[in-house]
């Protein structure tokens, strides 16, 4: 709707950039005063933010490759575009994830519980970005003649002109209430890694979901988007992660 946010002088911020940072100080923000609460200091979080961030750039610009490695076979000099823009969600998710990991690894901190404590944070930062998605128009849902449709007239990403799916909207409600549905459960839950496991259950569910209202350009595996061929593993994984702790005990 408005790709770009404002401009000062000669520099242009833009809307999706925007939301994104907004999501990441959130997180950091909500992720510091529950990780108080069990003992994680302030330092821990703000440096696995930095490495999950940087983790986060690194595994999305290389999972849009990957997805669109097809076409980049056919057209190598679309590459060069590629590595200025162009990023998935899950491979930040994944690489901002896996950072988070071996950070935790070399200073020995307990990781599951880490992953506990930002996990409601991350679903509202989520929740944030796809709020910037839709300002700029990006990952656009399929044609529709519903009055829920939504019309974009100034979008480099959408076609515009024409009613769409608001996926971006869809989305980002449905993180929101991820990130309250973890709020409430952190309260009860009574092992390391139940919090964070059922993040990876509901996201890959919503976002399996969500991916067949989508109809921008993505890449795919079979007869599946390559998101929702990742749902997949990652809802596996959430099931043994929220189960870990009975495994330990065995």
């Amino acid at each position: 709707m408005h790709p770009i946010l404002f401009r000062i002088g000669n520099i242009t911020i833009y809307s999706y950039g925007f939301m994104i940072a907004v999501g990441i100080l959130s997180a950091v923000i909500i992720s510091m005063y529950r990780a108080r609460r069990v003992g994680i200091s302030d330092d821990v979080v703000l440096d696995i933010a930095i490495f999950g961030v940087l983790g986060g750039v690194i595994g999305a610009k290389l999972l849009f490759i990957i997805a669109e490695a097809p076409y980049v076979i056919k057209n190598p000099v679309v590459l060069k575009d590629m590595i200025k823009g162009g990023f998935v969600v899950y491979g930040g998710l994944i690489g901002g994830v896996l950072a988070a990991y071996i950070y935790c690894r070399k200073k020995k901190v307990d990781f599951l519980k880490m992953f506990d404590v930002a996990a409601p944070a991350i679903a509202v930062a989520q929740g944030l970005g796809r709020i910037g998605c839709f300002s700029a128009g990006c990952c656009y849902g399929k044609e529709t003649t519903s009055p829920f449709g939504v019309v974009f007239k100034n979008s480099p990403f959408a076609p515009n002109g024409v009613r769409l799916i608001p996926t971006q909207l869809i989305s980002s409600l449905g993180n929101f209430l991820i990130a309250a549905v973890l709020f409430y459960f952190s309260k009860k839950a009574k092992h390391n890694g139940q919090v964070a496991g059922l993040y990876m259950i509901l996201y890959s569910v919503g976002r399996f979901i969500v991916e067949f209202l989508r109809d921008d350009p993505r890449g795919n595996v079979l007869f599946l988007s390559t998101s929702q061929f990742i749902c997949i593993f990652v809802f596996i994984i959430g099931v043994f992660v929220y189960n870990i702790h009975k495994l330990k005990r065995s």
